[in-house]
């Protein structure tokens, strides 16, 4: 059965390994929802999150496939309920909608948005949350004429389980006993 998952691989920023991993899901035919890149917490390590569904028995072999890439040096899928997660999503507004009531200040406040900036043009309004609830403000503010709406992909914790860095000293055992 097909669910979302949250794939995590941990790498070296080099050129070329985001082309590579997206080879292994489109020879499967998964479609990525959604793609975020960024440094983690160990200095000159990456973190990419990318979101799919598919089955867990593919998905094992998806990160097992991962790992396999020469500048991966670990990947992990989760379930929903094995992550923190959010989005964020902004939203441009005109100004005359915001100010020619207090429809649109209600809405910010009812959905625990927040204005980041006003312009005599447009007013900005950022949502963090999940991706049903920064829809849904979207569906809220559609009607004030939107300008414009972008979200970002999923940035995700995990909850307490194994810390990468047991894994990497792991990894370095395995490699140190293998050479000897």
């Amino acid at each position: 059965m097909e669910k979302e998952f949250t794939v995590n691989v941990f790498s070296e920023n080099h050129i070329g390994l985001l082309n590579r991993l997206t080879i292994i899901f489109t020879r499967r035919k998964i479609n990525i929802e959604s793609l975020t890149v960024s440094e983690s917490h160990i200095k000159g390590i990456h973190c990419l999150t990318i979101v799919i569904n598919s089955t867990e028995t593919l998905v094992k072999k998806i990160v097992q496939q991962i790992e396999k890439l020469v500048d991966v040096l670990k990947a992990f899928y989760y379930t929903t309920d094995q992550i923190i997660y959010q989005e964020i999503a902004l939203y441009k507004v005109p100004t005359e909608a915001l100010t020619s009531g207090s429809e649109i200040e209600k809405i910010v406040r009812d959905y625990s948005a927040r204005i980041l900036e006003v312009t005599p043009e447009y007013t900005v309004i950022e949502k963090t949350g999940h991706k049903s609830e920064t829809q849904e403000l979207l569906n809220k503010l559609k009607p004030f004429d939107l300008l414009e709406f972008i979200r970002s992909g999923r940035v995700a914790i995990t909850k307490p389980m194994k810390e990468l860095m047991v894994h990497l000293k792991e990894k370095e055992q395995e490699f140190d006993y293998t050479n000897s």
